[in-house]
């Protein structure tokens, strides 16, 4: 005999509580929500409904994954970023709602600047699942912009080309495997055969001893390499400071995903470059710092 969906969810919820979940609920309700293939309001109306045996065993096998700490959105596979729904797995980082901000902040700058004959060319460091450059390239559509996508990691750049057949102005993404700039080959000046209008990152910035204490959900299995900033977190953006300037066009904008506590340092090493004319930090939705602005001068 089959449980009650309000059966399934009231033991669903005592499991994954049991365990520390963070929304312990919610994440029951998902997980059935993904095995029948419906959204939260048919639980609701159906919630006297009988599963039968076959999809309650599958429905606790979840829950008893969930329940290890491993992440609701690669247990089910994606996540919803802007709008728009990722695939991801433990090779690449879950798109989070904080990263929006370096999203909407950019389609900002580009609406209210001029597009150049053939459209604006972004560059994404550091793209994971192409959660940023998908969504650039969604919202701007194909005759604005030409936008490629850098990762360090081949697994990632598997699942952002991926993501990005699923959308189709995202399709024309050139996707390049980089250490950050070094696929870039410069010219006999140490300039950029590739110039940019716009460049944008989300880079790893947690410190590396920080990486442990962090929620298990995060320390034990999202991948290290999309984290780790190094002993002081800031190791990719003393990189990205270093070199932007012989990659962004006249008057090019950069804008850089940061740490909270990271705003002091950033900037610093952007003004050091004597390149940018205007370095500015942008906060979140929480009010909290989280990007940097920094507008090319030459």
């Amino acid at each position: 005999m089959g449980l009650m969906i309000k059966e399934l969810l009231a033991i669903g919820e005592r499991r994954l509580s049991d365990a520390s979940c963070m929304d312990a609920r919610l994440d029951a309700e998902l997980l059935l929500c993904d095995l029948l293939k419906r959204g939260r309001s048919f639980l609701f109306s159906h919630i006297g409904d009988e599963l039968d045996d076959r999809r309650c065993e599958f429905y606790f096998e979840q829950i008893d994954i969930r329940a290890t700490g491993k992440p609701l959105q690669y247990i089910l596979g994606n996540q919803e970023f802007m709008g728009l729904r990722f695939q991801v797995n433990e090779d690449v980082l879950i798109p989070r709602q904080d990263t929006e901000t370096l999203v909407e902040t950019a389609l900002e700058y580009l609406k209210d600047t001029k597009t150049p004959m053939g459209g604006f060319e972004i560059l994404d460091l550091c793209c994971g699942s192409g959660a940023i450059a998908i969504s650039l390239a969604y919202y701007l559509g194909t005759a604005k912009a030409k936008i490629t996508a850098a990762d360090y990691s081949e697994k990632a750049l598997l699942i952002a080309k991926e993501n990005a057949s699923g959308y189709g102005p995202a399709k024309g993404i050139s996707f390049v495997h980089s250490d950050l700039f070094e696929a870039f080959p410069k010219n006999r000046k140490g300039r950029g055969k590739r110039q940019f209008d716009l460049i944008v990152s989300n880079p790893p910035y947690i410190c590396s001893d920080v990486i442990p204490t962090l929620q298990r959900e995060v320390a034990c299995f999202e991948p290290r390499m999309a984290l780790d900033g190094g002993a002081d977190g800031l190791d990719f953006y003393r990189r990205i400071a270093k070199d932007a300037e012989n990659y962004l066009k006249t008057n090019g904008l950069m804008l850089l995903e940061i740490g909270h506590d990271q705003a002091e340092e950033v900037i610093q090493f952007l003004e050091e470059s004597n390149f940018f004319k205007t370095v500015e930090v942008k906060k979140d939705l929480a009010g909290k710092d989280r990007i940097i602005w920094a507008k090319a001068d030459k």
